[in-house]
């Protein structure tokens, strides 16, 4: 196979192939309102789905970043972007308390043993109430913090609560919006 024009530019002299891809300010807007778009409509809440997501995300919003920097100076695109910033922090603080409530709510079911039945049954959470009222308060401080994204707050981390409600009882704010 002969060597390519584009990369050989006389015998013995390679030139590296570069190229830089530009995006119009349309370009990058569409990009934002595409990302905030598949992040805001995922369940934060479905663990598997986010196992396999959010590295995608991640290296996304990573290009995003670079692809946004010489708009950055222009109000909607700051604007957006910083939405998309927020978005992002907002979504880690509730990945964190949800994963903190769901590991709480296993290890009350292994507590009561096989199917309920006390057999196998491993040892209790001893400070479940302190865990529970630390998790309530991060539950009021993110809704206190973000009202603008309280869907996806209470989609993730008032569902949890509520979820380990049902193995713990225990007072949080929102605790009868899930009727159990």
């Amino acid at each position: 196979m002969a060597p390519s024009a584009n990369l050989v530019t006389r015998p013995g002299s390679v030139r590296s192939y570069i190229t830089v891809q530009k995006y119009g300010r349309d370009d990058v807007l569409t990009h934002l309102d595409a990302y905030h778009a598949t992040v805001m409509s995922t369940n934060w809440a479905d663990y598997l789905n986010l196992v396999y997501s959010v590295p995608f995300w991640e290296a996304e919003l990573e290009k995003l970043t670079s692809v946004v920097q010489p708009y950055l100076h222009e109000k909607e695109v700051g604007a957006k972007f910083a939405e998309v910033q927020e978005m992002m922090d907002v979504f880690y603080e509730c990945e964190d308390v949800r994963d903190h409530l769901n590991e709480l709510a296993e290890l009350a079911t292994r507590a009561s043993g096989f199917m309920g039945t006390g057999f196998q049954a491993e040892e209790k959470v001893e400070n479940m109430d302190d865990h529970a009222k630390q998790c309530a308060e991060a539950y009021g401080k993110l809704l206190e913090k973000h009202p603008d994204f309280k869907p996806k707050i209470e989609q993730t981390v008032g569902h949890g609560l509520a979820i380990l409600r049902q193995k713990h009882k225990f007072k949080f704010g929102s605790m009868h919006r899930y009727f159990y």
